[in-house]
């Protein structure tokens, strides 16, 4: 009989991220993100570490939707001030939108946290692509 190891599990769970290639021409959207919850305190340091350096310091973000849990007006993020804001607006309704000062706006498409990884994978491939 032979023992498999298994490996270990990590410390965090793997930021489900996926950004459009880096261009010169501003898109509608810049990637997906897939969290785990619609718990904003929980989620948002994940995401944020996971940026890339070049989108500089994120100063203020916005989600959109009555899903997400209720939020503060601001939050302390790796010992930097993010201020929170929630709209209801319909023109976008699965999106958060990140705030960089001097850096400018990222938009990413939101995968609802209870999406089959079967249905989110087209979704966040499409919006990496562009193609949302």
């Amino acid at each position: 009989m032979t023992t498999a190891l298994q490996p270990p599990l990590p410390s965090h769970p793997v930021l489900r991220l996926r950004l459009a290639p880096h261009g010169g021409l501003p898109r509608p959207i810049d990637g997906a993100w897939w969290p785990r919850s619609y718990d904003l305190l929980a989620e948002l340091p994940r995401l944020l570490a996971g940026l890339p350096r070049a989108w500089g310091h994120i100063s203020s973000v916005t989600v959109n939707g009555a899903k997400w849990s209720a939020t503060p007006g601001r939050m302390l993020v790796f010992n930097q001030v993010v201020r929170l804001r929630r709209t209801l607006a319909a023109s976008a309704p699965h999106t958060v939108v990140l705030l960089a000062p001097g850096r400018g706006r990222r938009d990413l498409l939101v995968v609802p946290p209870d999406t089959t990884e079967e249905a989110a994978e087209p979704l966040m491939a499409a919006a990496a692509s562009g193609h949302v």
